[in-house]
């Protein structure tokens, strides 16, 4: 009888252990603590603020007044270049979609200039002055 406790003991010391080890590779794993507070970031070393809407729009009319200077002086790569930057920034500008235009009808390329054109009419649809001006240029366009 002592051999079959024995056995039998044996046998439930190691089936226990057998319990606790998938228990122990079921469990979730404990949280690490968390690491000491970090020092404090000076502004120089923080990431400039996301712009609302308003900002992002009056840095692309920033940009599309400097596109048209460079235009008007006859940078027109420059202008381009300028005027991309501008579309990035705030791509429902509708008078950087004129000013492309402008610049692609000086570089002669009067495919390009149409469909700036377009666009610009597209996104100044609701302002009189513009949509003059607008107008007009596709006639310069048409007529090239």
């Amino acid at each position: 009888m002592s051999k079959i406790c024995s056995r039998l003991s044996r046998s439930l010391v190691g089936f226990s252990l057998c319990l606790a080890l998938a228990a122990c590779a079921a469990a979730p794993p404990t949280p690490s603590p968390s690491p000491p507070s970090e020092p404090a970031v000076s502004k120089q070393d923080q990431a400039p603020p996301v712009q609302d809407n308003g900002s992002r729009a009056m840095a692309s009319l920033r940009l599309t007044e400097q596109a048209r200077v460079l235009l008007e002086s006859g940078k027109v790569d420059e202008a381009i270049t300028t005027l991309e930057r501008a579309m990035n920034v705030n791509p429902s500008n509708g008078q950087n979609y004129y000013y492309l235009a402008e610049a692609w009808l000086k570089k002669g390329n009067s495919s390009q200039a149409r469909e700036f054109n377009r666009l610009a009419a597209l996104y100044l649809r609701d302002e009189p002055g513009w949509m003059n001006r607008v107008l007009e240029q596709g006639e310069r366009i048409r007529t090239r």
